[in-house]
């Protein structure tokens, strides 16, 4: 499906509410899955991605129903059953990636399969490390399928090279159904979602800096209410700030800090950003998000940077382009490994529109301000990201975008140009 995006030519004003926190649902629906009993999770989020992590529950004996829109519960006898057919993950590498580290450990066999742009994506990462845990798993060139053997597993104290939550997730769940302390440890530490949600569900984990260790153990149910996804926040942060006299109050966001990246690179640029009615709930940090158009300096965007902000920085990139003097990504050369790769995808869109942009092995250079005159085609990839940071690009171009699919948005926000409207309408 091809989107034309109009430049706007009015402020965008209002106050919104940001779709459930992917990571947290993705989470959510799969640990109260290995609790015995019945869980409750408010504002699951809608996005296809997590809707698969549901299917995939269900296929594997778990009771799941919709008590309304946004809410369901989840009943569990906290054992698992084997499934009829392949258990199939669409687009979500989340669900392929935390899904292997619970099922290397059952006393059955399954299959991991997804869509073509999953089936591309690296699972070295996850097998390598359970392996050595004892696991069993076929792929293929250690990509999907994925073909896991259920196994009886041991501790393993691994240390990872790569900063990454979903190979984190994947070795903590793995070490629920291990014997003995499994440990991993990160070079800086990654968004730690499921060391909070594990240990609310009492689980035996401790944490000491980038150091995590857990020991078998049984969940109990759980009751949350998912608060809004600062990576979907992401894109409406960078539009308020980008596009002339705007102001964005974003409602009920989650600011785990190790999710807020983009809030402190926002700072470093100079954007007037801020945190109101800051609270926590269920062990998540929340609060409302308040941003407004901004004269923006470049800054450099790395190290400790990058896993607090992976997901955001094509939309960052956007936002580079509207700041004064260089703007320097790097370290950051796993985005090369996402549904696309981010690097070479968002530096030959953003230079087809006017940035000011060079490619480097691990990010990006871009050079500001640049007008952006669009007039142009842009191609997403199967992208979610993408799709939507060439939007807000195109709200600030000179002449109207297209956006040659589209409907890859729903992957992660299927209300996304909703909302966007309903700024314009301000």
């Amino acid at each position: 499906m091809k989107k034309q995006v109009i430049p706007v030519t009015a402020p965008l004003r209002g106050q919104i509410e940001i779709p459930s926190d992917k990571s947290i649902s993705h989470r959510a629906v799969m640990f109260s899955s290995l609790a015995k009993g019945r869980s409750v999770i408010r504002n699951f989020s809608k996005g296809a991605d997590c809707i698969s992590s549901l299917n995939v529950c269900r296929k594997l004996g778990v009771s799941i129903n919709y008590l309304d829109d946004k809410t369901i519960e989840v009943i569990s006898d906290g054992v698992l059953k084997e499934p009829a057919a392949p258990l199939d993950c669409g687009n979500s590498g989340t669900t392929m990636r935390l899904m292997s580290g619970i099922l290397a450990g059952q006393n059955f066999n399954s299959v991991l399969t997804g869509d073509e742009s999953l089936s591309k994506r690296p699972m070295k990462r996850v097998i390598e490390p359970l392996s050595l845990m004892g696991a069993d798993i076929a792929s293929n060139d250690n990509k999907a399928p994925l073909t896991v053997n259920g196994k009886k597993l041991h501790a393993v104290d691994y240390i990872s090279k790569l900063a990454s939550a979903q190979v984190k997730s994947c070795v903590l769940l793995a070490g629920l159904f291990a014997d003995g302390v499994t440990s991993f440890t990160e070079p800086v530490r990654s968004r730690d979602h499921t060391e909070r949600m594990l240990k609310s569900m009492g689980a035996d984990i401790k944490i000491d800096g980038n150091r995590v260790s857990v020991s078998k153990s049984e969940l109990k149910p759980l009751d949350i209410t998912v608060p809004g996804d600062i990576s979907s926040a992401a894109f409406f942060i960078v539009a308020g700030l980008v596009v002339p006299e705007s102001e964005i109050l974003l409602k009920n966001i989650g600011v785990n800090p190790a999710r807020t990246g983009i809030i402190d690179v926002v700072k470093r640029m100079g954007g007037a950003i801020e945190l109101l009615n800051e609270r926590d709930e269920q062990g998540e940090p929340v609060a409302d998000i308040r941003v407004k158009y901004s004269k923006l300096k470049g800054c450099e965007i790395s190290g400790a940077d990058i896993p607090r902000l992976i997901d955001e920085l094509p939309v960052i990139a956007v936002l580079a382009a509207q700041a004064e003097g260089m703007t320097v990504v790097k370290d950051a050369g796993d985005l090369r490994n996402k549904e696309a790769d981010r690097i070479t995808t968002v530096v030959n869109a953003l230079k087809l529109i006017g940035a000011d942009i060079e490619e480097k092995t691990d990010g990006f250079v871009i050079n500001g301000k640049t007008e952006l005159r669009g007039g142009c085609e842009l191609e997403t990839f199967h992208d979610h990201r993408l799709v939507m940071s060439y939007y807000v690009a195109g709200l600030i171009c000179k002449e109207p975008v297209v956006i040659d699919g589209f409907e890859w948005s729903k992957i992660s926000f299927p209300e996304f140009e909703t909302l966007m409207e309903n700024l314009k309408g301000g």
